[in-house]
């Protein structure tokens, strides 16, 4: 004889049932959700005041031609420390495993970033270095590796110098750091000859 096979009656979830359930979930979805508010505004006070302090800091030690290291400066802390904020609400409102899997990714990205971004770095440094150097100053004429010519300005990753034809040259800061030179200015020249 062949058995039938007996088939377990569904059962549909009643409509209060699916009603008390959700409710369930915003109660407890509700504490997390208050706890990541406040944290989020304590975050952003925070961070603001240490935003405040930093480029105060900063400020100081350097010169007002420098205002783009400052901002520079400023800028990298606020990343950090967005970012930080950042896993820091995840985990409040209970979501810690994809904030450990957000900082685990993000190193990894972030060393592709700076390992293709290296030239740009390097540069970045490099004009730091130049904005800093009182021997380097726009106005003087100077000989790089590639031109020579008086100094017009010099960017976090560029320095333009213009030729003695008056042509424009743009040079990246990490080809001039190498190697340049700065000719004898003209009042020190003069003050030479007599």
């Amino acid at each position: 004889m062949m058995q039938e096979a007996t088939q377990a009656p569904t059962v549909e979830p009643s409509t209060s049932a699916i009603l008390g359930e959700f409710v369930d979930g915003i109660v407890v979805a509700v504490p997390r959700l208050l706890s990541g508010l406040v944290f989020l505004v304590l975050a952003y006070l925070t961070i603001k005041l240490v935003l405040a302090v930093v480029r105060s800091v900063v400020d100081r030690l350097y010169r007002d031609e420098e205002q783009l290291i400052v901002d520079l400066v400023v800028t990298v802390v606020g990343i950090f420390l967005w970012f930080g904020a950042t896993l820091g609400l995840l985990k409040v409102v209970g979501l810690g495993e994809v904030a450990a899997s957000l900082g685990t990714a993000s190193g990894f990205i972030g060393l592709g970033v700076a390992f293709a971004l290296k030239e740009m770095i390097a540069d970045t440094v490099a004009g730091v270095y130049l904005l800093q150097d009182d021997d380097f100053t726009e106005g003087d004429r100077v000989e790089t590796a590639s031109v020579t010519g008086r100094l017009v300005s010099i960017g976090l990753r560029k320095t333009r110098i213009e030729t003695d034809e008056g042509n424009l040259v743009v040079v990246a800061n990490r080809d001039v750091e190498k190697r340049w030179t700065r000719h004898a200015r003209a009042d020190q020249a003069l003050d030479a000859g007599h």
